[in-house]
């Protein structure tokens, strides 16, 4: 991320750049000079997963209870060094940078190729230099540290300008994250994530006056040098003929040379400027001219200007897609919630009518199991219909969203459009201002239903009853899929519920005792799977306006990798129910009640899940393949790729698809009613 080649460039060519820090001195000084305050550290939450995730177990789908704390031992080491955090997550991607997230994603792809090409040889997880971050790490991250107290935001344009602006608009110590456009723009020091030693608390300041007086530049020119070496925004490539050039007069054969050489290009054009004005003195194509003026501008915060620029345009503000067809309120609603990492995915439907989804661990030669993007597209269908207004019939279009997920066989040369598809309920569907606003007694159980028609599961309304959040979504979970999965067995039903009981009595320390004989690429998959899954649960909790609290509905409440992974071994041995339950009677009462709900489900919808015990021995199944008995499948979106049975292209993207949407008779439009009263509480400069 960041500048190309300047991380590497500070840190091998010219360490005089980089400055060792105390933050406990830091935090100090900063009481000395401003005593009526707290020393504020402005955290790039996305910079810091790696850092944040030292579980040994990684590939089995993550051990969240440890997670949880070592996040609680990161907080704690910063409060008690008297430093405040403040942590940015990434809300949106802008589309400026959509070719670098996609670039990046693909050869995401090829890593986590290689992650189960060495599973299925070894039969072990990999070595660390492979390690891949559990799925939906970031989303999940976010709810931790809230539940934590801590102060968290989803970003609503560039995350990296959000946190700049943030850290000098607030007299903010520092940044702390791990990408050099924070040594680019002109704010608040920048340390470094990677070099943080919390038993010290020291770490390494990336000094950007250090590098001017080094290259001989002021800070306003850093922005130009980026573009030129290449960034999120100016592909690498295409300015290369000017570093190419600049090297050629440079003529100097060194280590960093290309950063030199820049450098010095850029000093030449100082003296050679002549009246000449901003970027024109380059000579620049229109195409090269317009990409370097869109960097460039990227790095300027409000206020700042540029002498490579004709003029300091503040950059556009986000613009909302839904602005023309919905109420104000329930916009403004839907921002604060986003902007306050309160829930997940409305605002990118409403205001980008964009939604992506980063890299799972799925295994590109499974055939038996459908990525999560295609299992959970009937889910997201339904998420849309609730949020998206239904439009006249004298209208000739539908509204869709435009998906950028990743799963192997997806090029991401373009998006999918997906479009809502209505909930199957025998009332109409509620509309957004009755979910989100509406505070009669009645509200609550309309929320309930309509979270469980997302899935399908409507008829679960009285089941569901007598069990706690966490179980709830666990069950959601699991009917769904095994209804839609069609290789889904009663062994691994078993191993997701008997995992779903028994974490609720283990500690992060005796999960962390657990032992897996080997690795099973079909079980790590699985394990992507259930956390995928409980994204889209969370996803429809925040559409239908929190019928549970979100925090209940978190991994750290429902999932272990490591459990899971160990469960699902001793399913596919043929242990006993007693056996899997740990030979407690009460945790084996209620595997059992959960088993039947969703057993019971299937039945009535004319499904019977075949046992079929796999006998895991070297990452092969011993067994055949199961045979499902079924009546009428719920969902369709993926027939051809269920049949796919072979290596080849991948045919189930020929079921990723959107389907015309039919506007159910009695929809009406939004009406308002009281705002949501929680919400009071806004970020400095949010409007």
């Amino acid at each position: 991320m960041g500048v190309k080649g300047l991380q590497y460039f500070m840190e091998a060519c010219c360490p005089e750049t980089c400055l060792p820090v105390d933050l406990r001195q830091m935090a100090a000084a900063h009481a000395q000079a401003h005593p009526d305050s707290t020393a504020t550290v402005v955290v790039d939450a996305m910079a810091c997963l790696r850092y944040w995730y030292q579980c040994h177990a990684w590939v089995h789908g993550g051990q969240w209870k440890e997670f949880m704390h070592l996040l609680e031992e990161f907080v704690g080491a910063f409060t008690a060094a008297s430093l405040r955090l403040v942590f940015f997550f990434d809300g949106t991607i802008e589309e400026q940078k959509r070719a670098e997230w996609v670039k990046r994603r693909l050869r995401v792809n090829q890593d986590i190729a290689r992650v189960f090409q060495y599973i299925k040889n070894h039969h072990q997880q990999p070595d660390r230099e492979m390690f891949c971050l559990p799925s939906g790490l970031a989303t999940f991250s976010r709810f931790a540290l809230k539940s934590l107290g801590q102060e968290t935001w989803c970003s609503v344009r560039e995350v990296d300008y959000e946190i700049a602006q943030y850290a000098i608009s607030n007299n903010c110590v520092c940044i702390l994250g791990q990408d050099t456009d924070f040594v680019i723009y002109d704010t608040v020091s920048y340390l470094s994530i990677a070099k943080l030693r919390l038993d010290n608390m020291t770490t390494v300041q990336f000094c950007r006056e250090k590098l001017c007086h080094i290259l001989k530049l002021q800070k306003s020119d850093l922005p130009l040098l980026a573009c030129i070496l290449g960034n999120d925004v100016v592909p690498e490539q295409q300015l290369q003929y000017i570093r190419k050039n600049a090297l050629t007069s440079y003529g100097k054969k060194h280590q960093g040379d290309k950063v030199h050489a820049v450098a010095d290009f850029i000093s030449r054009l100082h003296s050679n400027v002549d009246g000449i004005p901003g970027l024109s003195v380059m000579h620049l194509s229109k195409a090269d001219k317009e990409v370097m003026e869109k960097g460039m501008q990227s790095y300027l915060l409000p206020g700042q200007t540029s002498p490579w620029l004709d003029g300091s345009l503040p950059p556009p503000e986000p613009v909302c897609v839904m602005q023309k067809y919905m109420n104000a309120d329930i916009l403004q609603a839907a921002k604060e919630k986003h902007v306050q990492a309160e829930c997940f995915m409305i605002y990118n439907v409403l205001y980008d009518g964009v939604v992506d989804c980063s890299n799972t661990l799925e295994d590109e030669e499974e055939v038996e199991l459908p990525p999560q993007a295609i299992l959970y597209q009937p889910i997201r269908e339904h998420i849309y219909s609730i949020l998206l207004p239904a439009l006249p019939d004298s209208y000739d279009h539908t509204f869709t969203v435009k998906e950028w997920f990743v799963f192997p066989g997806n090029p991401l040369k373009e998006p999918i459009k997906v479009a809502p598809r209505l909930l199957n309920l025998p009332e109409r569907a509620p509309d957004l201002a009755t979910l989100w606003f509406g505070n009669d007694s009645e509200v609550k159980g309309v929320r309930l239903s309509t979270f469980l028609a997302v899935f399908d599961l409507q008829d679960f309304t009285e089941d569901l009853n007598h069990l706690d959040s966490p179980l709830v979504a666990v069950i959601c979970f699991v009917t769904y899929v095994a209804l839609q999965a069609k290789h889904l067995s009663l062994e691994d039903i078993d191993a997701y519920l008997s995992q779903a009981v028994c974490i609720r009595y283990k500690s992060y320390s005796e999960l962390q005792q657990t032992r897996v004989p080997e690795v099973d690429p079909r079980a790590v998959q699985l394990g992507s799977l259930f956390l995928r899954g409980l994204t889209y649960i969370i996803a429809a909790n925040s559409a239908c306006g929190f019928p549970f609290l979100m925090s209940e509905l978190m991994p750290w409440k429902t999932f272990d990798g490591l459990l899971f992974h160990s469960k699902y071994l001793q399913a596919h041995s043929g242990c006993s129910k007693e056996e899997l339950l740990e030979g407690n009677p009460a945790w084996t009462t209620l595997f059992l009640s959960l088993r039947e709900l969703v057993l019971g489900a299937c039945r009535r919808r004319g499904f019977t899940i075949p046992s079929q015990p796999r006998r895991v021995q070297h990452g092969r199944p011993m067994d055949g393949k199961p045979h499902r008995t079924s009546g009428p499948q719920p969902f369709s979106t993926s027939d051809q790729y269920y049949r796919q049975q072979t290596r080849g292209p991948p045919s189930y993207l020929q079921g990723y698809v959107h389907r015309p949407r039919s506007r159910h008779p009695n929809r009406r439009r939004y009406h308002l009613a009281p705002r949501w009263p929680q919400y009071q509480n806004q970020r400095p400069g949010f409007n």
